[in-house]
């Protein structure tokens, strides 16, 4: 489906983003830390910024682990051959949407089908 110099583009891309990743990943540890629930030494609203802080934190590592375990995928399908062809239904994958995110293993329709599904 694509030429060495195009998988060579996407795989740096992939290797690029997963980098960034994971450089984030000691900042998003550090705000995830156990919030002081002591009324002495905090007060009430600085606790719940705190403890919403926290939770925001919590959501974008998830999302993160998310992200580098597609970016992990990507990579092992490109290392099987079947980079570019969706996970589901083994069609094509737009290169267009492969551009925007080398990570996708879905095309748009099962991607589309995959959303309705969830609501």
């Amino acid at each position: 489906m694509f030429n060495a110099d195009q998988l060579a583009a996407f795989r740096e891309r992939l290797l690029q983003k997963q980098q960034q990743l994971l450089d984030l990943k000691q900042t998003s540890e550090d705000a995830a830390q156990t919030v002081e629930l002591d009324q002495s030494s905090v007060g009430r609203l600085s606790r719940i910024d705190a403890l919403q802080g926290q939770e925001m934190s919590r959501e974008r590592e998830r999302r993160r682990r998310i992200e580098l375990n597609n970016i992990a995928a990507a990579l092992r399908r490109m290392d099987e051959g079947s980079f570019g062809y969706c996970a589901r239904c083994d069609e094509a994958i737009a290169v267009k949407r492969l551009e925007y995110d080398p990570a996708t293993p879905l095309c748009i329709a099962c991607a589309s089908k995959e959303e309705v599904e969830k609501h």
